[in-house]
């Protein structure tokens, strides 16, 4: 991987240097909030994975994240954060981030939570290249239906415009299977391919903002099951 590491204290960015290359990755470290977005907009493509400080002079990490989220839905983008308050962890998903470690943190932690965001981008791009033409959609009923190629879920027609990379997962897992009852544990498994030790607030921070994007052109689709988890059912849509 190639990566970019935005990350204020060089301590940390040293620490974590030696953990990627023994990993063979190239890295890339930047200590201030503006320098990192300056990198990265050099060539938006290039990089495979984004680490993200939230506390960061000149410019946050709430704000570089979103900025990054203008130029590129795709590129893989974990916060770092020394706050463990829900807010924060909350608002830096919201901005468009797909996952958050708390610091302190162990190395190997991040390194596995890295490697598994890196699998799914890679798992996503695969599907995309080997999906069929782009008439056809993986998921489809009367008012819903999605595009793995193009990455597209329309319902009735309009474009769900916006969708980040897990908003876009996570629909897909809901909706490929309509009206079943996904417990939040079942979706930290299926959508980002490991186990957040009992956190399940990244699932209801995705889900609110991707009901946000889904009421801008329709009627909710996502349901809340209490007590349980999520469903997808468009089964009462005009």
């Amino acid at each position: 991987m190639n990566v970019l590491m935005i990350e204020d204290n060089e301590s940390v960015s040293e620490m974590m240097q030696m953990f990627f290359l023994n990993e063979g990755w190239e890295a890339t470290f930047k200590y201030d909030g503006k320098d990192g977005l300056d990198s990265f907009l050099v060539n938006p493509e290039s990089w495979d994975m984004v680490t993200l400080d939230l506390n960061l002079p000149t410019m946050d990490g709430m704000a570089v994240c979103r900025e990054i989220r203008k130029i590129s839905k795709t590129v893989p983008i974990i916060m770092l954060t020394a706050r463990d308050s829900e807010s924060d962890q909350v608002i830096g998903l919201e901005m468009g981030a797909d996952d958050y470690v708390t610091k302190p943190f162990s190395p190997l932690t991040l390194i596995a939570r890295m490697k598994a965001l890196h699998r799914r981008s890679e798992i996503g791009e695969v599907a995309e290249q080997s999906s069929h033409s782009d008439e056809n959609y993986d998921v489809e009923t009367d008012h819903f239906k999605m595009n793995i190629k193009t990455r597209e879920a329309y319902l009735n027609e309009k474009l769900i415009d916006g969708l980040t990379p897990k908003e876009f997962d996570l629909l897909y897992t809901l909706a490929k299977k309509p009206r079943q009852v996904f417990s939040r544990e079942q979706l930290l498994e299926m959508v980002w391919d490991y186990q957040y030790f009992g956190d399940e607030r990244t699932v209801d921070a995705h889900i609110k903002k991707l009901r946000q994007k889904i009421e801008k052109v329709g009627p909710q689709v996502i349901q809340t099951v209490w007590g349980v988890g999520y469903k997808f059912d468009d089964s009462g849509v005009a």
